[in-house]
């Protein structure tokens, strides 16, 4: 009887533990630069939806505001609003972003993110880290964010986490194509697990004439590994715009 009420108890206790939002990997997600330029403010918003499978409808939609100060120093602040399908539109999460570009190493360009985000409506408070790690080469730019998240609860595991991305420059600025992985890593007591992984190809543009210069990116990313269970991929679009 004892054993019974414990373990009901824990359970009461378990539920009213605030908890961290998890998203599909790459829902509103982004492939951060390890580079910035100096007295640029930049507008962004990124929105990503699941289709098919039982989270099908599932979507977010991140709107990011930053500036540079340096040629070596980025700030932002954020807020991500997400829904569940059939469920209402709720802001999960506010929070500010930093990026410190450190420089080159054998010729790639290091950076180094870090976040606090503010959890909403009965989420946690996390802690996130990143390495950014990108190469260019004429028309090619490739990126690597080595991720680890910390909620901000008694017990809870760091998360360890990627996103990569390659861009080719078809026509300059103008028109690319590429590619882009979000995925999840375990954590560091059971690292590579079955985890999510979306991966899919990304198309980029402008759109110019109806003020500041707008880019434009549109993609779909198929689902691997655990991701499978819930969704077939998830729809992505980024529209940005800089002063």
């Amino acid at each position: 009887m004892k054993k019974s009420l414990c373990a009901a108890a824990l359970g009461v206790a378990a539920q009213m533990l605030p908890v961290t939002a998890q998203a599909a990997p790459g829902l509103a997600g982004e492939v951060y630069s390890a580079r910035t330029n100096r007295g640029e403010f930049e507008v962004e918003a990124i929105s990503g939806v699941l289709a098919g499978g039982p989270d099908a409808g599932e979507n977010a939609v991140k709107l990011e505001f930053a500036y540079s100060p340096s040629s070596r120093l980025r700030v932002a602040t954020f807020v991500e609003i997400e829904r569940e399908p059939g469920g209402p539109r709720k802001a999960e999460e506010a929070g500010v972003e930093t990026m410190l570009a450190l420089g080159q190493v054998a010729g790639i360009d290091v950076g180094f993110y870090g976040e606090y985000g503010i959890g909403l409506n009965g989420n946690s408070d996390v802690l996130e880290g990143k390495l950014l790690l990108e190469k260019r080469s004429g028309k090619f730019d490739a990126r690597l964010n080595l991720i680890a998240e910390k909620p901000l609860t008694q017990g809870a595991p760091v998360e360890v986490s990627y996103a990569a991305a390659v861009e080719y420059a078809v026509a300059g600025d103008a028109f690319k194509v590429g590619a882009k992985a979000f995925g999840g890593l375990g954590t560091f007591r059971d690292f590579a697990p079955r985890a999510e992984h979306f991966i899919g190809p990304v198309a980029f543009t402008e759109i110019e004439g109806l003020g500041p210069e707008i880019d434009v990116e549109i993609g779909y990313l198929f689902a691997f590994g655990k991701a499978r269970d819930d969704t077939k991929g998830q729809f992505r679009l980024v529209l940005e715009t800089e002063f």
